[in-house]
């Protein structure tokens, strides 16, 4: 790629010359431009998770299949001290074209940062929502199987992010960004509920604050959002992460919850059953909480093991529709994880051995919805491979 781009200007030149002889090249702008052109720092990587796994519900081994859980292709960056950039495409996405942001749904960022100092930067582009959580933060590979909540909230949306640093060790974001990147008809399982009108302003603000204590092992990830999904029905996140980090321990505890007037994450939408006879309908006043503990040691260079549980709950606040007010659904998840590292000076690379345990309780609420959700297990052995293109 470096070599293309150092020979751009020399053709535009050599074209420049052919068509008007007479035309001469500055060669103190071109030999400028070219310094520039080799000072770009540019990371390529491929990124590849797969793996063999036993599905088993209630117990009962259902079947074995192979899986390739992530493959992504990341570009990273700088062009100067001043602007940097960030592209990644997931191929384990449909690359169906959202309506609101004009982009593919398999690309996840797309954006470029002005750094203004020491002190300020200012993002923009398709983009990470700054909800804090550790879960959602991190790389996906780091995380064998997300909560519930993670995995329905459309997290990278198109926005202008201001990151703003008061001190080394304090981070202050505050963004705007699209909460939804596709129409209200695609949106919603059923779309809009009856007699709700579409938002001018589909958008949601968010305030985050980072701080590192204890000489950075300690890291507070703290956010604040509110948007709106349709007119005069709002959408509100109160987020957390509490991270531990030093030497062979890695521990977080993040605390996730939200209020939302339509119920964006479809989670208790998704609830009704066909043996009801009626018209599905998408419910109103939902809020989802949940709590996401994590416990990594490693216990050699190359092996790493970790305990991973998350504990939800889905509810209905007000009464709507045939969507009684009151808990739907309580859920949990135990994770256990073996890591080993063959190459300890390659930690691009690793083998894993994962369990997983779902347990789901639903309400009498949710059952006249006619829901019915297994218990289900899932033993998983995978590779994983970071390859640095570039």
């Amino acid at each position: 790629m470096r070599r293309l781009l150092v020979f751009i200007p020399l053709f535009i030149s050599a074209v420049l010359n052919a068509q008007n002889p007479t035309l001469t090249t500055d060669r103190d702008s071109v030999t400028a431009l070219l310094s520039n052109f080799r000072n770009i720092k540019s990371h390529i990587n491929l990124e590849f998770a797969g793996s063999a796994n036993a599905y088993f519900t209630d117990g009962k081994f259902d079947e074995m299949s192979f899986k390739m859980n992530r493959v992504r292709l990341e570009i990273y960056g700088r062009l100067n001290r001043h602007i940097s950039y960030h592209f990644r495409q997931s191929f384990n996405k449909y690359s169906n074209p959202y309506s609101v942001d004009n982009m593919t749904s398999s690309i996840e960022y797309a954006y470029v940062t002005w750094h203004q100092g020491d002190k300020f930067e200012l993002v923009a582009g398709k983009q990470y929502l700054a909800l804090a959580g550790y879960e959602g933060y991190v790389n996906g590979l780091k995380v064998r199987e997300f909560s519930d909540f993670n995995n329905n909230v459309e997290i990278y949306q198109a926005g202008l992010m201001g990151i703003w640093k008061p001190a080394p060790d304090h981070h202050i974001m505050i963004q705007v960004a699209n909460n939804r990147n596709s129409s209200d008809g695609e949106m919603y399982l059923y779309g809009l509920p009856n007699g709700v009108e579409s938002s001018k302003f589909p958008l949601l603000g968010t305030l985050n604050w980072n701080g590192w204590f204890a000489d950075g092992a300690v890291h507070l990830m703290y956010s604040a959002s509110a948007g709106q999904l349709a007119k005069g029905k709002n959408i509100y996140y109160l987020m957390c992460g509490n991270i531990y980090e030093k030497g062979p321990v890695l521990a977080y505890l993040d605390v996730l919850y939200s209020r939302s007037a339509i119920d964006s994450q479809q989670r208790i939408t998704a609830l009704q059953g066909q043996s009801r006879g009626m018209l599905p309908m998408t419910a109103q006043n939902t809020e989802y909480l949940t709590f996401i503990a994590n416990f990594d040691y490693r216990f050699h260079p190359k092996w790493n093991a970790y305990l991973k549980g998350v504990y939800e709950t889905a509810d209905v606040y007000e009464s709507n529709g045939i969507f009684d007010a009151g808990r739907y659904v309580t859920s949990w998840n135990a994770q256990a994880c073996v890591e080993w590292f063959p190459f300890t000076e390659d930690q691009g690379f690793k083998v894993f051995a994962h369990y997983l345990y779902k347990g789901v309780e639903l309400s009498d609420k949710a059952k006249a919805l006619g829901a019915a959700m297994p218990h289900t297990q899932r033993i998983s052995l995978g590779i994983q491979y970071i390859i640095p293109v570039l």
